[in-house]
């Protein structure tokens, strides 16, 4: 939908018809309710973007004439290797071909590929429509300008890239996310705060901050600029991390699992957790509407 709002014509591809049907009215009810409701991106009407949508359950058919595609299978090396092969078989030289791929580097599937030096990870974060960054992770072999032309494309359709300057497991988000887990994982096991606290704690406190600004920015403007900051809280920090964090890697374990979900229970049962994840998207859909129109740098 993001491609289409921008005025691209997209064709999706899948083997199984009835997903493609499935795809297809799933988009066309999503862009007519978030233009009903005032949250629609891109250019043109809900029917006029969705005239954008075509699809194919023939690979070389979808990927005729195309210039960008970008590969959404699921996590799963074996599938991304062969679907990756698939394409390369299929499409020209100039194509760029990006994974949304989460946390498989591009060389752990790409190594074989003739299309090689075009491929790259192009990681976007859920819901996307919602949520702009990108990560675009190259692998050793992926050509310079393929990462500027994808960063140029990403930044065009209104999405926000950041490009890593090599391959690293996790990337950039899921390292950020698994720091910030561990630790609530370990105040959690210790005793030190519920679960519901602990969310709050990022909700109310580091969230509203970190939607506008990230941790080094903050600590620039926590202090004067950020060598200020250094020279007055660094040994501090060094102190509190000694005397509370524990080596990594910390283990989510089912145990403590299961006694964080009991409190959920309580609020968020597993047969409403859809409604919650709706919920969730209508708070994200609201938020970017409103740092749309406020500016995020006004």
């Amino acid at each position: 939908m993001i491609f289409a709002g921008a005025g691209y014509s997209v064709c999706l591809f899948d083997v199984d018809p009835a997903q493609l049907e499935r795809a297809k009215s799933n988009i066309s009810s999503t862009l007519q309710r978030y233009e009903k409701d005032g949250l629609m991106r891109g250019t043109g009407t809900a029917i006029e973007q969705f005239t954008r949508v075509s699809t194919s359950t023939s690979l070389e058919e979808c990927l005729n004439s195309t210039f960008y595609v970008q590969e959404c299978v699921p996590e799963n090396l074996e599938l991304k290797t062969k679907v990756f092969s698939q394409i390369d078989n299929v499409i020209g030289d100039n194509v760029i071909v990006a994974s949304s791929s989460s946390c498989l580097v591009a060389s752990s599937f790409t190594e074989k590929c003739n299309h090689r030096d075009h491929m790259l990870v192009a990681h976007p974060i859920n819901p996307p429509y919602f949520i702009p960054l990108v990560e675009m992770v190259p692998a050793p072999w992926t050509k310079p300008e393929v990462m500027a032309t994808t960063r140029t494309l990403m930044e065009e359709i209104g999405q926000s890239p950041v490009s890593l300057k090599r391959e690293c497991p996790g990337f950039a988000l899921n390292r950020l996310q698994y720091a910030c887990i561990n630790e609530a994982w370990n105040m959690y096991q210790s005793g030190l705060l519920s679960a519901e606290d602990i969310d709050k704690v990022c909700y109310d406190g580091l969230g509203p901050r970190y939607a506008f600004i990230g941790p080094l920015e903050t600590m620039h403007l926590n202090a004067d600029g950020i060598v200020d900051y250094c020279k007055r809280y660094a040994e501090g920090a060094v102190d509190v991390q000694k005397k509370t964090f524990k080596p990594i890697p910390t283990l989510y374990d089912v145990p403590t699992a299961e006694k964080i979900q009991a409190e959920y229970n309580n609020t968020m049962p597993l047969d409403k957790i859809q409604n919650k994840r709706l919920w969730r998207d209508n708070r994200l859909a609201a938020l970017a509407k409103l740092k749309k129109e406020i500016g995020k740098n006004d």
